[in-house]
C-alpha cells in the first residue's frame, strides 16, 4: 500500500485516523506526508520514501531530536532491566528528586503517561482540598485535557452531561478584569484556576501574580500548566523564569525527549491528600499500570542531564528569535505584511494567516502549508525547534517561506486560495460537525 491507501486504511481501523486529532488528515494539506516511518534528528521519513524537514516535533515532545543517542541510549539500557514492577523501581526515587530539585513548587510528584491524566488529577486534588466544585480555564489556552471537564467547554461537546459542563467557567488571559468577574459571579465554590504561564503572549503587569493573590483571597488553588512551557524554558519552567509558584503545575510533551512522560507536582499540604499516611482522608489520585514506566522515567533524566550540561534552551529561543525577525522582512518584501505574520515568544513563535479581506484564514495558512510540504519541510503553524535545528535548517526554511509566499501572493491578487490549492483546506479541531 502507499501512503494514501494506508490512510485511507487507518481510518478504518482507527477513529480520526490517528490517537491525537492534530495528527489527523483534517489538520493538514492533501500533499502532507500520510504516515510516517521513522525520524532522526530533525527529519521524518514516510511509507512513499520522501523526507521532510520537521518543524512539529511530535506534537512539541520531542525536545533535541528524533531518536537522539543520548536518550535512546539511557532506554536502551534499561530495557534490557526490565520495565514494570509489582513494587516501586529505584528511578522513580530518582526522578522525583530531581524534580522537587529543580520545580519552585513541587513538593510532590506523581508520574503518568499523558497531560490529560495528571491535569485532571489536579483537580481532583484541588476539589477534595477546597471542598469547592468549579474550576476556572483560561480561554485563549487552547487545550488542557481529553476529559470531560474541558471538552464540554468547546464546540466537541457530544457525549458530555450538562451537569458537568455548567462546572467549567472561562476567563482571559492577560485580563485580570475577567478572573474578577468568575470570583464575583461563583463566590465561595471556585475549586482551582487553571492557565499556562504563556503562550504567544507574556504576562503583562504582573497577570500571574495578580491571579495567585485572587486565588489565595478566594481559598482557590492556583494551578500552572507547563505542558509545553515547561522543559522549553530554562530548568524549573516558566514559572522559575517568572519568579511565581502555583500550588500544583502540570508538565508533558518534551520532558522525556518524546518518550510516554507526564507528572503532577505541587505543595505538599495538597499533593500529600493523594497518600495513605494512616488516619487521613484518601483522595484516589493517580493509579495507573504503565504510569512508572522505568524506560521512560530515565528517558527523562537523560533528558534533564542535558539540559544542565548543554545550552539547549538558548539555542531554540536563538532559532525562534531568527523566525521572529526574519519572517516579518521577507514579508514585506512580497508585499504581505498585511496578510501574512509572526507572533508570540522566541520558544514559541505562531505564523499567522488572513485572506484578501484581512480576515483569518485557514484557507489560506492551509496554501501556505502545502508549499512548505513541496518543498520538503512539515509545519502546522508554529515553530516547534529542537536541540538538533542547524543554521542550514533555518536557512533552508526561510529560503522556502518566500518561494512559498510568492504563491500566497498570487492568491491574494486573485482574491481566492482555491485556485492553488491542492485538495481541501484544514478544518478547526474542535467543531460540532466534520
Amino acid at each position: 500500500m502507499n501512503g494514501r491507501e494506508m490512510e485511507k486504511r487507518l481510518q478504518e481501523l482507527i477513529p480520526g485516523g490517528a490517537h491525537t486529532y492534530s495528527k489527523g488528515a483534517d489538520q493538514f494539506p492533501s500533499n502532507a506526508p500520510k504516515v510516517i516511518t521513522h525520524g532522526k534528528g530533525v527529519y521524518i521519513y514516510d511509507v512513499d520514501g520522501k523526507t521532510y524537514l520537521d518543524w512539529c516535533m511530535g506534537l512539541y515532545s520531542v525536545l533535541f531530536g528524533h531518536a537522539y543517542e543520548p536518550v535512546v541510549r539511557r532506554v536502551r539500557e534499561q530495557l534490557e532491566k526490565g520495565t514494570n514492577f509489582q513494587r516501586p523501581a529505584i528511578e522513580e526515587l530518582e526522578l522525583a528528586e530531581m524534580l522537587t530539585d529543580i520545580i519552585p513548587c513541587a513538593d510532590m510528584v506523581k508520574f503518568a503517561k499523558n497531560g490529560s491524566t495528571v491535569t485532571t488529577a489536579a483537580f481532583k486534588l484541588a476539589r477534595a482540598y477546597t471542598g469547592k466544585e468549579k474550576i476556572a480555564i483560561c480561554a485563549e489556552h487552547p487545550f488542557f485535557s481529553y476529559d470531560d471537564w474541558f471538552i464540554g467547554s468547546t464546540p466537541c461537546a457530544e457525549g458530555i452531561t450538562e451537569s458537568e459542563k455548567r462546572l467549567s467557567v472561562k476567563f482571559k488571559y492577560n485580563d485580570l478584569e475577567s478572573v474578577r468577574k468568575v470570583f464575583k459571579e461563583h463566590r465561595g465554590n471556585v475549586a482551582a484556576l487553571i492557565l499556562e504561564p504563556m503562550k504567544f503572549e507574556e504576562p503583562k503587569d504582573d497577570f500571574l501574580h495578580e491571579v495567585q493573590a485572587l486565588c489565595k483571597e478566594n481559598g482557590t488553588v492556583f494551578i500552572l500548566d507547563e505542558m509545553i512551557t515547561g522543559f522549553r524554558f530554562p530548568l524549573g519552567g516558566a514559572q522559575k523564569y517568572f519568579d511565581i509558584e502555583p500550588d500544583l503545575t502540570t508538565f508533558g510533551k518534551a520532558v522525556a525527549n518524546g518518550f510516554s512522560m507526564a507528572f503532577l507536582a505541587g505543595k505538599r499540604e495538597i499533593m500529600e491528600m493523594g497518600g495513605i499516611e494512616p488516619g487521613k482522608k484518601k483522595v484516589f489520585l493517580v493509579s495507573t499500570t504503565h504510569g512508572a514506566e522505568t524506560h521512560s522515567l530515565v528517558a527523562a533524566m537523560a533528558t534533564i542531564e542535558e539540559l544542565r550540561n548543554k545550552k539547549v534552551i538558548d539555542h531554540l529561543w536563538n532559532v525562534g528569535e531568527q523566525f521572529l525577525q526574519k519572517v516579518p522582512a521577507i514579508a514585506q518584501e512580497i508585499g504581505l505584511s498585511d496578510y501574512v505574520g509572526i507572533t508570540g515568544h522566541k520558544y514559541l513563535p505562531l505564523m499567522t494567516f488572513k485572506d484578501h479581506s484581512k480576515e483569518d484564514s485557514l484557507g489560506f495558512k492551509t496554501l501556505f502549508m502545502q508549499e512548505l510540504v513541496k518543498r520538503g519541510i512539515l509545519f502546522q503553524g508554529m515553530f516547534v525547534s529542537a536541540y538538533m535545528h542547524t543554521q542550514k535548517d533555518i536557512d533552508r526554511t526561510l529560503d522556502a517561506i518566500k518561494e512559498s509566499l510568492q504563491v500566497y501572493r498570487k492568491a491574494i491578487d486573485a482574491k481566492t486560495y482555491r485556485d492553488l490549492l491542492e485538495g481541501d483546506p484544514i478544518k478547526p479541531v474542535f467543531r460540532r460537525v466534520n
